[in-house]
Formats: C-alpha cells, structure tokens, sequence
C-alpha cells in the first residue's frame, strides 16, 4: 500500500513551512530545506520584494547586534538559474525570500558569509512567501502592503476573496487596503515614512481632488492632527469643494409634460421626460425591485 501524500501547507502558517528543525538534520547537498553557509555576494535581494522602505536607525541598531553576537537565523532563499555565459567560479546565486532587513545589516556588520536555507519554488511562489513572512512581523507598511495586494491581483491572478483566504485576512481588509493607491504619490510617500498613518489616509481620500488632498495632508503632518480631526477637516473641505445647485430647470411644454402623464398611467409609475431641443432622456422611477419587474413586464409585452 502506498504512502499517503504530506498535505499541503498552507502559506498562512509561515515560516515553519519553510525551515528544517534544526542544521544538523538537514539533507546533504544544496537542494529543497539544505541549510549551509553561502557568500554574502552571491545573495541577490527579490526584484520588486513587497517590502521597499527600510528605517535606517532599525538597520543600524540590527547590524550592530550582528557585529556582536553573530546572524542567528538562516536567510530563505531560492537558487537562481546560471548567468549565460558566466564562468564556473562565479557559482551558484541565490535570490531572497526571506531576511533582506538581516542581509543588509549583515553587510554593513561586515560579514562575508551567512547562514541561508534554500526553498524550491518558483518566481510566483516566492513573492508570496515573502509577502506573508512581511505581513506576519508586520514589517510591511501600508503601502507596501497594498502595492503587494495589487500585483497578486494583476500580474498571478488573484481575486481579493482568494488572496483574502491565502493570507488569512478579511475581504473588506484587501479592498480597503487597495484603496491607498488612489493617494497621489507625495501622500503616499508620507504614509510610507509614517508621517500619516492608514487612518489618515483613508480620512484623506474623502476628498477628491489630489491637490485639495495634498495640501489637507500638508496640514494634517503641521499640526499633528488625530485621525479623527483629519475626517472632519476633510469633510469640511469636501463640502466646500462641492457643486453649487443648479438653476432651477426651464418650464416644461405642454406638449412634454401630456407625454410624461401617458407614459406614467401606461406603465403605472412615475415618468419625466426631459427634453433638449428635441434630444433628452426618459426617467423611469420605481419603488422597489417588484414594482420594476413590472415595469419590465409592461415594455417587454
């Protein structure tokens, strides 16, 4: 009888899914889970990684730890197909999924070799590795996050139910976060440094227009203003940015309004017709979804 297949791991599980139990039992080789010591040169970082903004003193404080007490935990990794034409001494590169906070540190501690553990999956598969270890420290900021959201949707295919389910977050979740990137980029950047924080930013799109918003943004970084002053400012701004009421319309015809009474006693609701020089639209209005079956009903005999 044959051996039943290891269920599949969900990627919600993290990086557990990913590391051996311990160097010592790692399988000999550089394949799937082996853990060895690599050149720090042959790392490369993830083209377009989720994560783009990297706090300087954090980075500092962490390469410091590194000068002192060593890298403790492996980078994840994934080897890389051979450069064309490159030569044998060059060997193998491997790209990261996991730790490009701890790689840079490790190059300004000044490391030449550090501990990584390879992972056999594909481009694909390796973003989303690397955008659930972000989001489970919670190292991503809200942005990076939604800018992460929009290209699992657009470039793998992802609905926001699927990518919801993937990562273990409401669907409400993803669509506000999707949100963000309707900010103009100077807004964006603030929230990226964390000058605003999400809330504000959601505040901030009540307003529609993006210089409005930005100078609303201006403010709200100058005086240090709560989120819940950000949305009533940005409602006072919105209403004063509004519309003003239009005149009221011209006399209809007596000709326009016997062709509004027919309709409306034809099909048994309101009707307007409005008329332009001999070009317009017909209304026709309905209460609830029964009494505009029944209209249908009516036009469709």
């Amino acid at each position: 009888m044959s051996e039943k297949a290891e269920p599949r791991r969900a990627l919600g599980r993290g990086l557990d899914a990913l590391l051996p139990v311990s160097a010592d039992k790692a399988p000999a080789g550089f394949g799937e889970r082996s853990v060895f010591t690599c050149p720090i040169e042959r790392v490369v970082p993830m083209k377009g990684q989720p994560r783009q903004h990297f706090d300087e003193r954090a980075l500092e404080e962490l390469a410091q730890s590194i000068r002192e007490v060593g890298l403790l935990e492996p980078l994840v990794v994934r080897k890389l197909p051979p450069v064309t034409g490159a030569p044998p001494a060059m060997g193998d590169r491997y790209e990261l999924i996991a730790g490009e906070r701890r790689w840079r540190a490790a190059q300004r501690a000044g490391l030449k070799d550090v501990l990584v553990v390879v992972k056999d999956v594909s481009p694909v598969a390796a973003f989303e590795l690397a955008m659930i270890e972000n989001v489970q420290r919670e190292d991503l900021n809200p942005i990076e996050l939604a800018e992460a959201f929009h290209r699992l949707i657009k470039e793998h295919g992802y609905t926001q139910e699927r990518l919801a389910e993937r990562i273990g977050k409401d669907r409400t979740t993803i669509a506000n976060s999707l949100r963000l990137l309707r900010l103009p980029p100077t807004v964006r950047e603030r929230v990226m440094k964390g000058e605003l924080t999400e809330g504000h930013a959601r505040a901030l799109l009540q307003v529609g227009d993006d210089a409005e918003l930005q100078k609303l943004a201006d403010k709200v970084v100058r005086g240090r203003l709560s989120v819940r002053q950000t949305e009533q400012l940005a409602r006072q701004t919105r209403g004063a940015g509004a519309e003003p009421t239009p005149d009221k319309p011209a006399q209809k015809s007596a000709s326009v309004r016997d062709l509004e009474r027919r309709l409306s006693l034809a099909l048994g609701t309101r009707c307007e017709v409005r008329d332009q020089g001999g070009k317009g639209e017909i209304a026709v209005h309905y209460a609830s979804l029964d009494a505009l079956d029944a209209v249908l009903d009516k036009i469709l005999k």
